[in-house]
């Protein structure tokens, strides 16, 4: 299959390239033929003038004395009445008394099968000199060089197709190879990578560009694998304590509270479902969500969130948070910052400030606090999914570790960014950074 396809653009490129270079071929011996019989044809007259005006020069007085004494050649001299009154031995052993046409324009005539050019010169005594000059030569000349044309044109051609089918094979053959590798590449075998070719053209452009996307296909699925596993393992933990403390109820019903089953079961289960709903939110920002944007007021929803946190007895400074308006979900939005805030909760020693300022097109969303920060090095690999630093490695302290994760994607299809930086007090300050409508 992969090997008619190829013949079959290999046939097409050199089908087109033979058509047009046959029509370029074409067109131009038709237009040197051309030029070439007018150049000939041209030459045989100038030359046939000026023979006939040598003759005329030379042939004076009247009847045209000394004609009869040319030789291979064909002359008369014709009077006004059309009739003959000297011929040339030749011209009378062709013609008799029958007068050549007297024209001012060169013309072709045929006499006893040969063409001949004839021409007209004015003599003294209301005279013309007629000649005749045979042409068969140019005939000749001009018919060799039409075989010649007809043999070279198909031959050129000829060549032409071979050329451009053994170029285009070359050319198509590293393009087939390509092809080849890329189809035997799979989900599982995503490591491998196509061979770049030493040429440093566009094959080789195009196998290193196929590299660069296998590179992030590469990339996109061990993330993904890495998430399947994380989310599996995440899942799996509250599963197995419900199950643990259903099958020690079933074995000894006597001694188990109903009640403490049922705490269990609900805490292990408000904690599965924060953990499926902040997935499908991911799922959801992975797709492009936050298409119902609208004109919110970001302040409002960061005073929301400061009260929220004052009513769980927490320090919370929000005396920087100005006036500002963005475009974007407001759903989401509030899930941003409420994830900030919650991680700044969670850090924080005693202190927490949350500030919202804008300047020019741009706003920006500060949540800091007086925790323990986040060193240098790690401040990307937080916003991971399931990154959990160590001082937040216990789940009932630190989450699913996909809130952070949650507030750059939030803030990446919002069209902002989510850096973070040292606090005023040594711990961890997230700055949002999102376009103004």
């Amino acid at each position: 299959m992969a090997e008619r396809g190829w013949r079959s653009v290999r046939g097409r490129t050199t089908l087109g390239a033979t058509a047009v270079v046959a029509v370029a071929l074409l067109a131009g011996a038709f237009t040197f033929y051309g030029v070439l019989d007018a150049s000939i044809r041209s030459s045989a007259e100038s030359a046939a003038e000026q023979r006939a005006e040598e003759l005329a020069h030379r042939l004076d007085g009247p009847g045209g004395r000394g004609v009869g004494a040319l030789d291979d050649e064909i002359v008369q001299i014709v009077d006004g009445s059309g009739a003959v009154r000297a011929a040339s031995e030749e011209a009378q052993d062709e013609l008799g008394s029958s007068a050549l046409p007297v024209d001012d324009d060169p013309r072709i005539v045929t006499i006893d099968g040969t063409p001949m050019l004839v021409v007209s010169e004015d003599t003294e005594g209301d005279q013309t000199l007629v000649l005749a000059v045979p042409i068969d030569d140019d005939d000749d000349a001009l018919e060799v060089v039409a075989l010649l044309l007809t043999i070279a044109v198909p031959l050129l051609l000829v060549l032409v197709a071979v050329t451009t089918w053994l170029v285009v094979g070359r050319a198509l053959r590293p393009v087939t190879r390509i092809r080849e590798e890329v189809d035997g590449i799979t989900a599982e075998r995503l490591h491998r990578r196509v061979e770049v070719p030493p040429s440093a053209d566009e094959i080789a452009a195009l196998a290193t560009t196929m590299n660069g996307m296998l590179d992030r296909l590469d990339a996109s699925a061990t993330a993904q694998r890495r998430f399947v596993s994380d989310a599996s393992h995440e899942l799996r933990s509250p599963l197995a304590t419900i199950r643990q403390h259903a099958e020690l109820a079933q074995a000894h019903p006597a001694t188990t509270s109903i009640g403490e089953l049922a705490e269990v079961v609900s805490d292990e289960g408000l904690r599965l479902q924060g953990i499926v709903e902040s997935l499908l939110l991911l799922a959801r920002l992975d797709e492009g969500a936050g298409s119902h944007a609208e004109p919110i007021d970001l302040d409002d929803i960061a005073l929301s969130e400061v009260r929220r946190l004052r009513a769980r007895g927490l320090d919370v400074d929000g005396s920087g948070i100005h006036a500002a308006r963005v475009h974007a979900d407001p759903r989401l939005m509030g899930q941003l910052l409420r994830n900030l805030a919650d991680n700044a909760a969670r850090h924080a020693v005693g202190r927490i400030a949350i500030g919202v300022t804008s300047s020019g097109a741009t706003v920006y969303v500060t949540v800091e606090d007086d925790g323990r920060g986040v060193p240098p090095e790690e401040r990307e690999r937080i916003f991971e999914r399931f990154v959990r630093l160590d001082e937040a490695r216990s789940r009932d302290a630190g989450g699913s570790g996909l809130g952070l994760a949650i507030a750059r994607g939030i803030a990446t299809t919002s069209g902002g960014t989510v850096t973070i930086d040292d606090s005023r007090w040594g711990g961890a300050r997230f700055v949002v950074t999102l376009p103004v409508p």
